[in-house]
C-alpha cells in the first residue's frame, strides 16, 4: 500500500519567537563586528585632507588606492615575510610538539603521568612579561639577537601549555577500541599515532592552529625585546612605527591596519567549519 502524500495546507509556516530574537541579536553583533572593519575600509579609502575636512563617516568623494600603495611601497612586503615566516615555523613545531606530548598524557598510563601533566597546566600561569630579560639573554648567546628566528622558540614554549592541555583533553574523548584494534593486528605505538590518533585528531589540530595562530601573529612584546632593525621586525612592530611616524595621517595607519589582519580573517574564514568541528569534538564521549 502507496503510503499517504502529505497534504500542505499552503499556510506559510510561522516563525518563532526564539527565532526572531536569535536573528535579531545575529543582526546586531554583526553591526558590532562588522563596523569597525567597514570603517576602517572607508577610512582608508580616503586621503588625509578628505578625512580632516569631512564627516568621519561620510562615503569619499573619489575611491582612491594611493594609501595601499603608499604602505606596499613602504617596507610592508618584508614586515609581511618576516610574519609568515615566523608563524608557519613556529605553527608547525608547536603543533607537532603538543601532539607528541599530548599522546602519552592521554592515551598511556605511567608513573609520571599526572604530575607531569599538572606541570604543563601551571606552566600556563606564568606571564610572559617576567621572562623578556631571561629570553633576551638566552637569544643574544646564541647569536640569533636580531633575527626572525629569535622569536621562534618563545612563541613555541609560551603557546605549548595550552595546546598540550587542550589535545589531551581531545585525545581522550577518541575511542580506545580503534587503538586496541590496531594493536592486535600489530601496529605499535609510534604507528598507532601516525596512522590512528594523529589522523582523528584533524579537528583539534585546526582548532590549536587558528587559535595559536592569531596570538602569534599579534605577538608584540617578543618582537619589541629581540628585534631592533627593520629587516627583522614583524607587522605588529610596523603598525606601532607607522602610528610614530604618520601620526596625523590617519587613512595610512588604517590601511596598515586592514592589511595586516587581512591575513588572519581569511584564515579564519576559510578555517570555521574545522573550528567548530574542534570545539564541538569534545562535547560527545568517543
Amino acid at each position: 500500500m502507496a503510503p499517504k502524500k502529505r497534504i500542505l495546507s499552503g499556510r506559510p509556516s510561522r516563525i518563532s519567537p526564539f527565532w526572531c530574537m536569535a536573528l535579531i541579536f545575529a543582526f546586531i553583533w554583526l553591526v558590532i563586528a562588522g563596523g569597525p572593519f567597514y570603517y576602517l575600509i572607508l577610512i582608508s579609502l580616503k586621503s588625509q585632507g578628505e578625512f580632516l575636512s569631512g564627516g568621519l563617516f561620510n562615503l569619499p568623494k573619489v575611491f582612491s588606492l594611493v594609501n595601499y600603495a603608499t604602505v606596499m611601497g613602504g617596507g610592508f612586503y618584508n614586515y609581511f615575510y618576516n610574519s609568515v615566516m615566523v608563524l608557519i615555523i613556529s605553527l608547525t613545531l608547536l603543533l607537532f610538539t603538543s601532539a607528541f606530548a599530548a599522546y602519552p598524557l592521554s592515551r598511556m598510563q605511567f608513573l609520571l603521568n599526572r604530575p607531569i601533566y599538572g606541570a604543563i597546566v601551571a606552566a600556563m600561569s606564568i606571564p610572559i612579561h617576567i621572562t623578556l630579560i631571561p629570553v633576551f639573554i638566552m637569544s643574544t648567546n646564541l647569536n640569533i639577537y636580531d633575527t626572525p628566528l629569535a622569536l621562534i622558540g618563545p612563541n613555541v614554549a609560551f603557546n605549548l601549555p595550552i595546546s598540550v592541555f587542550i589535545l589531551t583533553a581531545f585525545m581522550q574523548n577518541i575511542s580506545r577500541e580503534i587503538e586496541e584494534a590496531a594493536e592486535i593486528d600489530g601496529c605499535g605505538k609510534f604507528s598507532a599515532f601516525f596512522r590512528i590518533i594523529l589522523p582523528l585528531s584533524k579537528s583539534g589540530l585546526a582548532t590549536l592552529g587558528i587559535y595559536n595562530g592569531v596570538v602569534i601573529w599579534n605577538e608584540f612584546s617578543f618582537v619589541m625585546v629581540l628585534t631592533q632593525s627593520q629587516k627583522s621586525r614583524t607587522l605588529p612592530l610596523a603598525v606601532w612605527e607607522y602610528q610614530g611616524q604618520y601620526t596625523m595621517n590617519i587613512p595610512l595607519i588604517m590601511t596598515l591596519l586592514i592589511l595586516s589582519s587581512l591575513p588572519i580573517i581569511l584564515l579564519y574564514v576559510f578555517g570555521q567549519d574545522k573550528l567548530v568541528k574542534g570545539m564541538m569534538a569534545g562535547a560527545v564521549k568517543g
